[in-house]
């Protein structure tokens, strides 16, 4: 039987634990994403996630989830992340370095008690950390904001690495694999389930009617096509977000594997009975649906949810995202964010506007029609006919 959560009176705003608790049934995982999958309104989530980026923070306050244990450190001080802001201003409650120890003591959907910084089961403390505010959050940030030009050294060693590993795939598209969509000549939209996707989408849903462009979904980006209404046409990614209804929804498969082949998504989709296309890359997945879609020949490539500052591209915390940037140079000719497209894209003409149109068009033709000699020769005859139709009803009734 599921427990809900229960937050009982005496909590305030600044984070003080005086009598405050919050009960609910714990969840358990060490990958963030992984867990978003089966969490619930009230649950207390329990991760170990250095340094939590921005989407998984976004995942965690979209399932309602009303408390979040971390054993490691959300703000580790290497880089300002954003995830941490997100989940205090959104009210969920955070608490910061209890250590792995709770993952040996807590049992999935068991039910455990907030108090504090502190996590109970049965009454009992079997945890405890640093109780994150926004006061707290904000003085973090500032101070991991010294440490930005070390990983900003670090993110361009990784950058010249990834170049010499892979520079026949950014310059001259080797490795691409045969894929049967068809891009050539026509404008792409990739999307991924990050910052403000829905938003994006909606806003683009002009744009979508009018060029139908290939729609591609990175991971949980082919299931917020599916939420938003569209079909994906094609779905790239290394399948671990991803729901069996997106992948079985027709759209062909692309699955990112390892540079030396490995491909761990593609046992999902054998169990699927899904063909699949595997793609050897140490790219990001997003990176290889834009290498992908600008190899096959797209006029034009529109990103919905990916990385476009500074802040973002450091946000994901891992020497991957070097690719992100070196992608970004290949096809940067071709690719255009969804806030651009929004902006420079207007629809061609309103609802409103075009039943103004109509009405104006109408009234136009009425009035020629009754200040001409024609016109009004027609109005007679008319007239002549409704009078005649008007004495034959009286006849049946007289």
């Amino acid at each position: 039987m599921r427990v809900p959560s229960l937050r009982l009176p005496g909590r305030n705003p600044e984070g003080d634990s005086g009598d405050d608790r919050l009960v609910g049934p714990a969840r358990l995982d060490r990958r963030t994403k992984r867990l978003c999958g089966r969490l619930e309104p009230g649950d207390i989530a329990v991760i170990d996630h250095v340094d939590l980026d921005r989407v998984a923070a976004d995942s965690l306050v979209a399932t309602g989830v009303a408390a979040v244990v971390n054993a490691a450190k959300s703000i580790s001080g290497r880089y300002p992340n954003l995830g941490p802001e997100v989940l205090v201003k959104a009210g969920v409650v955070l608490i910061d370095e209890v250590g792995e120890g709770i993952f040996d003591v807590v049992r999935e959907g068991k039910t455990a008690s907030i108090e504090g910084d502190r996590v109970l089961l049965g009454g009992e403390e079997v945890a405890s950390g640093t109780l994150q505010s926004e006061q707290s959050v904000a003085a973090d940030m500032e101070a991991a904001r010294e440490g930005l030009s070390v990983q900003l050294e670090a993110f361009a060693a990784n950058t010249m690495e990834y170049l010499k590993r892979e520079r026949e795939l950014l310059l001259d598209g080797v490795g691409v694999p045969e894929v049967k969509t068809d891009f050539n000549g026509r404008h792409a939209l990739v999307v991924i389930r990050g910052y403000n996707y829905k938003e994006d989408i909606d806003v683009l849903r002009p744009y979508i009617r009018e060029f139908k462009p290939v729609l591609v979904g990175v991971d949980g980006g082919a299931d917020a096509l599916l939420e938003a209404g569209y079909s994906p046409d094609m779905i790239v990614g290394d399948m671990d977000s991803v729901s069996d209804d997106a992948l079985r929804c027709g759209a062909e498969i692309v699955v990112h594997a390892y540079a030396d082949g490995r491909a761990p998504g593609m046992e999902r989709m054998d169990k699927l009975g899904v063909p699949a296309t595997p793609f050897p890359a140490a790219a990001t997945s997003e990176d290889i649906a834009m290498l992908l879609a600008d190899e096959k020949g797209a006029s034009l490539i529109c990103a919905v949810g990916t990385h476009v500052t500074m802040v973002e591209f450091l946000d994901k915390g891992r020497g991957g995202m070097a690719s992100t940037f070196l992608t970004r140079l290949r096809v940067g000719g071709k690719l255009v964010d969804a806030k651009g497209v929004s902006r420079l894209y207007r629809q061609d003409m309103s609802v409103s506007a075009l039943l103004l149109l109509i009405v104006s068009a109408l009234a136009a033709m009425a009035t020629a029609v009754a200040i001409s000699t024609v016109g009004r020769s027609f109005i007679d005859v008319i007239a002549d006919w409704w009078d005649g139709l008007l004495y034959q009803i009286q006849r049946l009734f007289s």
